[in-house]
């Protein structure tokens, strides 16, 4: 058994063994296995594991021979049904196991299962003897029962046995069985199918609080896990009521009650675990709340899909989630260790966590919200009237969690997307039309009125610690975002008969434009207030306050509006520009304020308003700046510890200016760029040693011709960019970044990343001003008058490169900026590059050599577009009777003497190799074409020789054959022309596409992923068909196994 399970896994590509043979080797026999042995195998398995499952069954003294065989045979079973089954995929059309899928319930959605390494298994209609109609089925489950009740007096050990775990392993295995095996009878036989399995499988966890208890004390958590992977696969493969209803044939409730249960089971667990290596709760709860993912997350799912009863059952376990999180919060709240260290779980974990819940607590909002109304309620009314210190830290940790779990349930994260009012919530509460009596309205205004307590001194001190005040800061962010003045989600949207507009008129208005709105909107600017000015240190809640909620309150121009007419708004703006109070603030987080309180300015009324407020906040800054360096003894004062951080901070603000930029206030923050051009100068000069300032002068740099340059008319471009060059010439003069082979390798390591990130900036720099000669919204330039940018861009290139070394380029970002920068420049600018003397166009040359070459697609790809933009030019312009490239593109002496290839042809032999001997990428395909065809047109006679000498060295008459029918198919079929039009290109990429899926099989050897190197074969090659080579090869890894278990 064990052989045949090592032969099926080494027909298998994904498990092969390399052997350097072509992938179209492995693939035939993949084919061949699976259609003339697998099937075979498996029945093999099956009767030796009933066979000697009988055997353990009836005999009271059972060998440990019998067993091990039964394992063996279970697991050999469960590997043919971890097979990518491709005969079946073939064989049954793309729509065939999915005619009644929703109808039945019956769902098809591989892509849920792969977050635990699972799969559909799909083996096709060939197998239905074999799984289905022999009863295959009811055998396994019958013998893990029978197995089960057998070794009951001693059910601990046996549960984690090899053979518990097989049997398990293909119960679960047999959850996922999906598609055309399955008769064409409306989903009735799969439904019989899962019934089966639900109904053996929830004696596994019945009751659920004993079992839990007893892996608690005895860790035997393995037949959970598994109970909770099945009850995964099935829900994945069932609608939410059908897999309710599945249980309910054979129970007098459904399966959401089972999963609700054990849910609640597993959360006490986890919530009340210490210790750190009992993690079984951890990975049971995170496959349960993937399964009520995909039973309440799917975009079809409504209140009306699950019954009353599973409502309630959602409700009870929502509610038992809360208790048992404020149970653990009030636990832990005084705890200095970190033995509940995995219930502070981790932000990311923590929210994807929470972001579970709410789907549940939605599902049934008409119970869950009032609930967290009460809870609020009673937690802040408790607060308020303690006296005791240690009850305060409890219930301000039990407030904590209860801000966070209401924050998810009320609002969506809406990363990346229009913020609305989630659609469950919309869509409940149709019988409370008043907006005072409205659940979320309730629960919103507590908060709110809990979050104004903070404002009183006294209390604050008392009440609002850091840690609370960053959950008071993170939920108002989400809460605004979503409720005040929100746009009106309404619109457009097609109601059905039973969708009620009560609620939705209540959720898009409570806080909206009105007395109220604007009444909560200033209470949260005042609250952020207080956030940045009393509690000095605390980065996180400063950072939470300028780049989450003050970034949410300026995002909607109707918002701005309101927002800078408030005193509140006034008065930070105001702390911002005359204060010292806000220059304690981490220098990012001064950056993150600047960006929102020049943003706002986008709700002025006018153009001339706008810059006028934008003139206000940053002319103090651009003069305290202009005066620092005018100081007379200018180097010994810059060099003050206060000095070089007020620098920063300075510079961090008017960066965040920057980036805030919009059309109407372009012209105030180009003003303040202007101003401070020659005082940045002069500081990059004074600190020159000092990295940190001289790496935020030019990130302001960057963002300022970022933000500018495609808005500048002639005369103000020509200011910009003549201020760029001398910033290059001033940074490369005083040879800064520069790394000195004498120093430790400590301090070599940490001034070779500053001078990364200085370099880097740089480069980013003059992609932002090559975007002028490709957008450009000024008004009125005079083309005449315009500086020549193209010249500016290689002056700086030739100014920066000698500061790249390959040791810099191994950092992934600036090795993408820097191709990103050649290809932008060879695509806009191909006829400088060309003008360019030989040695930097050799130097541009081999970089696109190195790039092509590289690991990172994004950097082949710009090469790639590299290498098209620049032949193009060639061929486009020999079209017109032009020189092109020139002397670049013909062959010449080499400095040794020897013949050297034209720069085409070194690029078309490249590219070749890459296509047939490489291990190429089929994203990259587009790219590839674009960039082989015109080198196909300028060198057709070079790619037929270089396509004849491919031929001869190739020994296999039949690889011969077929690589010459696919390359000359490649350049004449599909009406290809000699031209770079479009169409002709997309033709091109179609042929591309077509030879590198021909070619393969046999061109391609299977690769070692880590150093994409061609494996040697393990044997020496030999004249054996290639069943017998593969059997060959697995004889000897099967060999060299049994020498390792020796």
């Amino acid at each position: 058994m064990d052989f045949l399970e090592s032969l099926v896994s080494e027909f298998s590509p994904s498990t092969a063994t390399s052997m350097g043979l072509p992938r179209e080797f492995h693939e035939l026999c993949q084919l061949s296995f699976e259609k003339n042995y697998l099937k075979e195998f498996y029945v093999w398995g099956q009767n030796a594991a009933v066979s000697f499952g009988d055997k353990i069954v009836g005999s009271a003294a059972t060998t440990v021979s019998e067993i091990k065989v039964c394992s063996a045979a279970l697991r050999l079973m469960c590997q043919i049904l971890n097979w990518s089954f491709k005969q079946a995929a073939s064989v049954s059309g793309p729509s065939s196991s999915k005619t009644h899928a929703f109808s039945s319930g019956i769902r098809h959605d591989t892509l849920l299962l792969k977050k635990f390494e699972r799969s559909l298994v799909e083996p096709g209609p060939a197998w239905h003897d074999v799984l289905i109609s022999s009863g295959h089925t009811i055998w396994i489950l019958n013998l893990y029962e029978a197995l089960r009740q057998k070794y009951s007096s001693d059910n601990l050990s046996w549960i984690e046995s090899p053979l518990a775990v097989s049997a398990r392993q293909l119960i679960v295995q047999l959850c996922s069985l999906s598609g055309s095996i399955f008769p064409s009878d409306n989903g009735q036989m799969q439904i019989k199918h899962l019934t089966q399995i639900l109904s053996a499988i929830i004696k596994w966890i019945e009751p659920a609080d004993l079992i839990l208890e007893a892996i608690t004390t005895e860790h035997r958590d393995s037949e959970v896990l598994d109970a909770c992977h099945a009850l995964l696969s099935i829900a994945t493969l069932t609608d939410c009521m059908l897999f309710d209803n599945l249980l309910r044939s054979v129970r007098p409730f459904g399966t959401l009650r089972v999963l609700a249960t054990l849910t609640c089971e597993v959360v006490k667990a986890y919530t009340a675990s210490a210790d750190e290596d009992d993690r079984w709760s951890s990975e049971a709860l995170d496959i349960l709340l993937e399964a009520w993912g995909v039973v309440l997350g799917r975009s079809d799912f409504t209140k009306t899909s699950i019954s009353t009863e599973a409502v309630a059952d959602t409700a009870n376990l929502f509610n038992v989630i809360v208790e048992s999180y404020l149970n653990a919060a009030a636990r832990t709240a005084l705890d200095d260790d970190n033995q509940s260290e995995h219930f502070h779980a981790s932000i990311s974990r923590r929210d994807e966590m929470l972001r579970s819940y709410s789907l549940i607590a939605r599902a049934a909002a008409d119970v869950t919200v009032p609930f967290l109304v009460r809870l609020f309620s009673e937690r802040v009314s408790l607060l308020l009237s303690q006296k005791s210190t240690n009850d305060a830290i409890s219930l301000l940790e039990e407030l904590y969690w209860l801000l966070l779990i209401t924050g998810h349930v009320l609002t969506d994260s809406g990363e990346g997307e229009t913020i609305l009012v989630p659609e469950a919530l919309q869509a409940s509460f149709s019988n409370i039309p008043e907006e005072a009596q409205h659940p979320v309205v309730v629960l919103s205004w507590s908060i709110i009125s809990f979050a104004r307590h903070s404002l009183n001194p006294e209390t604050r001190t008392c009440y609002f610690s850091p840690r609370l005040m960053e959950a008071v800061i993170w939920f108002l962010a989400r809460w605004a975002d979503t409720y005040v003045m929100p746009l009106d989600g309404t619109k457009g949207h097609i109601c059905t008969p039973h969708e009620s507009q009560v609620s939705k008129r209540v959720l898009h208005s409570f806080a909206g434009e009105n007395d109220q709105g604007k009444l909560v909107l200033d209470t949260i600017v005042r609250i952020s207030m207080v956030a940045l000015s009393s509690y000095p240190g605390e980065n996180e809640l400063q950072t939470m306050t300028c780049h989450h909620l003050l970034v949410a309150l300026v995002r909607r121009r109707n918002v701005c509006a309101h927002l800078v007419t408030l005193e509140s708004w006034a008065g930070i703006a105001n702390a911002f520009v005359n204060e010292r109070t806000l220059f304690q603030l981490n220098a990012r987080v001064q950056r993150y304020l600047a960006q929102a309180l020049v943003s706002a300015a986008f709700g002025l009324k006018d153009s001339e308003a706008s810059n006028q407020y934008v003139r206000n906040l940053l002319g103090p800054m651009t003069t305290y700046l202009k005066d620092i360096s005018i100081q007379n003894n200018l180097k010994g004062f810059a060099q003050q510890a206060d000095v070089i951080y007020t620098v920063i901070c300075l510079m961090e603000r008017l960066r965040g200016a920057m980036r805030a930029t919009q059309p109407r206030t372009q012209k105030a923050t180009f003003e303040m760029g202007h101003a401070v051009m020659d005082s940045l100068l002069t500081l990059l000069e004074v600190y020159k040693n000092q990295s940190a300032v001289v790496y935020q002068i030019l990130k302001f740099v960057v963002d300022l011709v970022d933000a500018q340059v495609t808005f500048l008319n002639a005369e103000d471009t020509s200011i910009l960019v003549s201020f760029c060059l001398q910033l290059l010439k001033v940074y490369s003069s005083h040879n800064i970044g520069k790394i000195s082979l004498s120093l430790s390798s400590s301090l070599q390591s940490e001034a070779q990343f500053e001078k990364y990130k200085d370099l880097r900036a740089l480069l980013q720099l003059l992609v932002h001003l090559c975007s002028k000669d490709l957008v450009d919204f000024s008004s009125g330039s005079d083309e005449a008058d315009s500086p020549e940018i193209a010249n500016v861009v290689f002056i700086g290139l030739h100014i920066i490169t000698p500061l790249i070394s390959l040791d810099l380029l191994k950092y992934p970002k600036l090795s993408f900026d820097y191709f990103a920068l050649l290809s932008h420049m060879l695509e806009v600018y191909p006829e400088k590059v060309a003008q360019l003397n030989k040695d930097a166009f050799a130097h541009i040359a081999h970089t696109l050599d190195f790039g092509l070459h590289g690991q990172d697609i994004d950097v082949v790809d710009r090469c790639l577009r590299a290498v098209d933009a620049l032949v193009s030019y060639h061929f486009k312009s020999r079209v017109k009777g032009e020189e092109g490239l020139g002397a670049y593109a013909i062959d010449c002496q080499g400095t040794n003497g020897e013949l050297q290839e034209s720069i085409l042809k070194h690029f078309l032999r490249i590219l070749l190799q890459l296509l047939l001997f490489e291990d190429f990428r089929m994203e990259l395909v587009g790219s590839m074409a674009d960039a082989l065809l015109p080198l196909l047109l300028c060198e057709h006679d070079s790619y037929q020789r270089m396509v004849h000498e491919l031929l001869e060295r190739q020994s296999n008459p039949d690889t011969k054959t077929r690589l010459a029918d696919a390359l000359q198919r490649l350049t004449s079929t599909n009406q290809l022309t000699s031209s770079l039009e479009r169409s002709n290109r997309q033709r091109f990429r179609k042929n591309l596409q077509i030879f590198l899926t021909d070619i393969s099989g046999y061109m391609r050897t299977k690769v070692d992923m880590h150093n994409r190197k061609a494996a040697k074969p393990v044997l020496p090659y030999i004249s054996l068909s290639l069943p017998g080579q593969l059997m060959l090869f697995t004889l000897a890894s099967l060999l060299k196994k049994i020498k390792e278990n020796q």
